[in-house]
């Protein structure tokens, strides 16, 4: 069972790595082909929002790199420096994909709420599977069958929010490129490849976590399945 866990372990780290280079690639390729709009990404949001009627959001300029985000509970549109600023084709879609998040959130968009749901009980798992295996390494308290059993209900728990995670990412870049193209910020056939390009590869990560998560819980089930309970 070691060498499994070692093996999985590679693998999933090695498909995390696989989607995290490929979206960093991918965005800094196209933060060099300029919008012809000459839009910044905190204009173009500033203007999706308020088309879409939201106007108690607030947009907000952070200076990690790919660390944009909507916050639903604050109602914070968050943009990195280069997206807030930034007048690329790369900047726009990271934009349009967190408007595309506070649209979700404006129309009660079901995946949304239940991912929102989930928070909290998804923040207790993450914590279980980081500490509970140094927990019962160091300590001994713990079965494998009874350490297999919490950690398969943690796992589990993570798997399910990063499985309801899917469609609320892909619906917020479909939303994303077809706001673009509607108002009228991306001009080009090139430019819209360019989008979409960038925002499939931040899926990608999305998919890679789900797979990790799905992994780990179906690794730690089987103890449980075959009546393992040393």
């Amino acid at each position: 069972m070691n060498a499994l866990f070692l093996i999985v372990f590679v693998s999933t780290l090695a498909i995390s790595l696989l989607a995290t280079w490929r979206v960093k690639r991918t965005y800094l390729r196209y933060s060099k082909v300029p919008a012809s709009s000459g839009r910044s990404g905190a204009e173009v949001a500033a203007q999706i929002l308020s088309r879409a009627g939201i106007t108690d959001v607030e947009i907000a300029e952070h200076d990690e790199m790919l660390g944009d985000h909507y916050d639903p509970m604050h109602k914070r549109l968050v943009l990195s420096t280069q997206n807030f600023h930034g007048t690329s084709c790369a900047a726009l879609g990271v934009a349009a994909h967190e408007c595309g998040h506070a649209i979700q959130h404006q129309t009660a968009y079901a995946p949304l709420k239940w991912r929102m749901a989930a928070v909290g009980t998804t923040n207790y798992a993450s914590q279980i599977v980081m500490w509970l295996p140094l927990i019962g390494m160091f300590t001994g308290l713990l079965s494998t069958y009874t350490g297999a059993m919490i950690m398969a209900a943690a796992w589990g728990v993570i798997m399910v929010f990063n499985l309801v995670t899917l469609p609320v990412e892909f619906d917020a870049s479909r939303r994303a490129t077809a706001i673009l193209g509607g108002m009228g910020f991306i001009g080009t056939n090139d430019e819209m490849s360019a989008v979409r390009k960038v925002l499939n590869a931040a899926g990608w990560t999305y998919v890679a976590a789900f797979v990790t998560s799905l992994v780990y819980f179906v690794l730690h089930l089987l103890p449980l399945l075959t009546g393992r309970r040393d």
